[in-house]
Formats: structure tokens, sequence, C-alpha cells
């Protein structure tokens, strides 16, 4: 009888992604997928470490499968990713019942670790960083959307912002070939897929390896040329690469979604310098008026910390004035919490952890507003929207305009998939409500 797997993914996008590949090496050689931990014998916890609370979100849910193991000593529980490759074998040492250790580059081996894990009954354990882009070609992916699909074009990070993991957890960065690219893309295409989400740490960075050597921008435009492919969404760019070459893409390539998260992480400049972003507040937002100023309309997103070592009233006080100058149209914010082995988790964790909650719940709320405003202008408008899914309100349907707004409102079933006209008639911060346009929608 076939063993059956269940993977339970946190994180980013890209651990979503490496998620799909773990499944799809694993449904290759034969084991078979369950959506329920309790109906599986292979458990594998694909884990984020951007975080503090990222990593206690595992060791909680380790704990929660404690009990499994030992009912079930056949039972492989694996921990994977990038809280896995950062705290290596102390994570044995923490959970012993855990029998599976692997970085985040392992999608395409994780079958072989689960055969050894079952077969000794020691921890199977796969550590070692790779610094070759060949692991990154992996033939077998179980897509979890039929209509959207992730592409990895480059792993790793090369820069050293002072707080951040990536990295020691995913390494240097690495660039795909634009032509593999290119060809997954197509075949993706080919198989019914309409939007395509093209991903790296710092995705814009991207310098193809091969002999047509294509900037980030020349990639864009290519992929913009395959005949039945809708969108093309990217993250996470980085406000030092973000060119005019990009910005010129975003606005002559309707294909290219009208959307760009450009993190920030901190509004004061002081604070930049010590988190070593590369650019000034200035700098920044000398980027922000650009998109603001494009010839088509292009919604912002980002990301801030609060309360990183030697954040002051005052650091933070430009912090609030840059989401009025900004105008994002969302945000994720997120309390500073020291990570191992960079170089911010040697300065004193100096804001204490009231002020950091103060700090972040004043952001949360001037932000709200913001969005309360900015979406209040949409209705009115009609908006091109992919039908993703059943929506968790009163409304049937939800799905996502080019310019990333969630939009929800009531159709029928058969259009989960489709890009639909959508009139919006209502919104909250958070989301636009709307009708389905009169006139056919298939």
């Amino acid at each position: 009888m076939a063993r059956k797997f269940f993977i339970e993914t946190f994180g980013c996008q890209m651990n979503v992604l490496d998620s799909e590949k773990i499944a799809g090496n694993l449904l290759q050689n034969g084991l078979e997928s369950v959506e329920d931990s309790a109906q599986a014998d292979v458990i594998i916890l694909n884990t984020c470490s951007v975080r503090e609370k990222a990593v206690q979100k595992v060791y909680a849910r380790l704990g929660e499968f404690k009990r499994a193991r030992r009912e079930n000593p056949d039972l492989v529980l694996g921990v994977v990713g990038c809280m896995a490759q950062l705290e290596g074998e102390a994570v044995l040492a923490k959970a012993p019942h855990v029998n599976l250790l692997a970085g985040p580059q392992k999608g395409g081996v994780i079958a072989d670790l689960v055969h050894e894990a079952a077969i000794t009954g020691a921890a199977a354990i796969s550590m070692r960083m790779d610094e070759d882009p060949e692991p990154m070609e992996v033939a077998f992916i179980l897509r979890e959307n039929r209509w959207r699909a992730s592409v990895t074009i480059s792993e790793g990070c090369s820069r050293r912002c002072s707080f951040c993991v990536v990295p020691f957890t995913r390494g240097k960065q690495r660039d795909r070939e634009s032509g593999k690219i290119i060809r997954e893309v197509e075949e993706l295409v080919a198989e019914g897929y309409i939007e395509i989400v093209l991903l790296g740490q710092t995705v814009n960075s991207y310098r193809d390896p091969s002999p047509a050597g294509n900037s980030f921008p020349d990639l864009v435009r290519r992929l913009a040329a395959i005949r039945g492919l809708e969108r093309i969404r990217f993250t996470s760019p980085h406000p030092d690469d973000f060119s005019d070459d990009l910005l010129n893409v975003m606005e002559s390539c309707p294909k290219v979604c009208n959307h760009i998260h450009l993190p920030v992480q901190s509004g004061s400049s002081r604070i930049l310098r010590a988190m070593r972003r590369g650019y000034s507040r200035r700098r920044y937002l000398e980027t922000v008026r650009k998109i603001q100023r494009a010839a088509r309309e292009i919604a912002i997103s980002t990301d801030i910390i609060v309360g990183f070592p030697g954040e002051r009233e005052e650091d933070f006080r430009d912090t609030l004035s840059l989401l009025d100058e900004a105008r994002y149209d969302s945000l994720y914010s997120f309390k500073y919490s020291p990570r191992p082995t960079t170089t911010a988790a040697s300065l004193p964790d100096d804001v204490p952890e009231e002020v950091k909650s103060r700090r972040l719940s004043l952001l949360q709320e001037q932000q709200k507003l913001i969005q309360y405003n900015k979406n209040a202008a949409y209705v009115g408008r009609a908006l091109e929207v992919l039908v993703e899914e059943p929506a968790r309100n009163r409304f049937s349907l939800s799905g996502r305009a080019g310019n990333n707004k969630i939009v929800n409102f009531n159709g029928p079933k058969y259009l989960l998939g489709k890009l639909i006209t959508v009139d919006i008639t209502d919104f909250s911060a958070n989301s636009l409500k709307g009708a389905l346009a009169s006139g056919p929608q298939e």
C-alpha cells in the first residue's frame, strides 16, 4: 500500500512553491497526497525562519505531532525549509521525534529522504547548501492552483540586510537561464495556466547566466510575448534595482499586472542605514513618485518592521509620515525579532515589547485609514478580475484584480479561473465589492 503524505506550509510564496515541488517529487515516487494529517504516514512541515514567531509556530505544531509519532513508530515526520537550514540539528534536540530534516533546496530528493528514514529508523538529514542553480530545475510540481502558477527565476540573496536570514538559509543569489524559464512558462500556458508569478528573493536583481544575457525587464518582455498568457506578476523586487526600464515594461505591457510590492522596512534613513538596505528615505520616495507618475495606474504595497534596535520615536514618526507620502495600497507590518546569524542579532534589542506593540498598532491604524480612502475611489469603476475561489463572506465568489485588490461578488461557479469584468459597488479597507458587468463573461 502506498504511503500517504501531508504537507503543511509556513511563510512566503516561495515556500508555497517549494511545497508544490516536494509534493510533485513524492507523488512521482508513488506516494499519495491527503488533506488530513491524521490520515498520513508522512508529514512534512515546510518552514519559515524570517521571524521568531514563525519558528515558534513550527515547534508548537511539532508538539502536537509528538503523540502521533509515538503511536505510529513508522510515521515519517519531517521539518524542511528555511527554519531547518537555520537551526540545523538543534531541531532534533528540541523535537527528537522528528526523523527527517532538510534545507529549502531539497524538493527533488525528499522521496529519497522519506525512504531512508522509513528503512533505517534513524533521522534522514540533508542540509548541504548548493550554490549550483540546477536544484531549481524540478521536473514534477503538484500545482495547488489550476490557473495561476509560480515560477522560480532565482534563488537566494547576495545582499546582507542586517536583520535578514535569507542569505544564510537559501544561500547566495543564483539565477536560472532565461531559456529554461521561458520553456517552463510556455508549458504551463499550454496546460491552461493564464497567470504566472515570477519568484525570487530580490526578483528584479535577476541576471540571465545564459549567452542571451537578459535583464529582468528583458525577461518580462519575452514572457509577455507568449500567446495565451494573460497575466504576469513578480515578487519581491528590491528598491535599489527598480529601474526605469522595469517601469517602462509595466507601463507598456498590459499583461504585466499593475501592482508592485516595494519593501521599504522603515521610513527613517538612520534606521535604513542600520538595516543595510542600501537606500535612503529620499531615494526610496523618488522611486515611489516615479511609479505614481507612471502613464498607467500602478498600486504599491510594502513591508515595514517596527522596533528595530535603536529605533527612536522620531524614527517611528518618519515611518508614519512615509505612509502619508507613499499612500500604499496595502502593507505587511511586523515587530522586529532578532534572528540568529544576522548582524542585527548582536545589537541590543532595546525597544521594549510594549513599545513595539504600540507602534505596530499605530502604524496599522494609519494604514487602514489610507486603504479605506483609496478603496473608496474605486466605487463606480470596472475592474478585470481573475476569479480565484468561493468567497468567505456573504458573496459567492472572490478574485483578484490586476492591481492586487481582492474583489468579492456574486456569480456562478463556472467563472472560477476566468478573467471577468466586475463593476465596483462597495468597499472596505481590505477589499472591494461588486457585481458582474452586464454582457457575456465567457
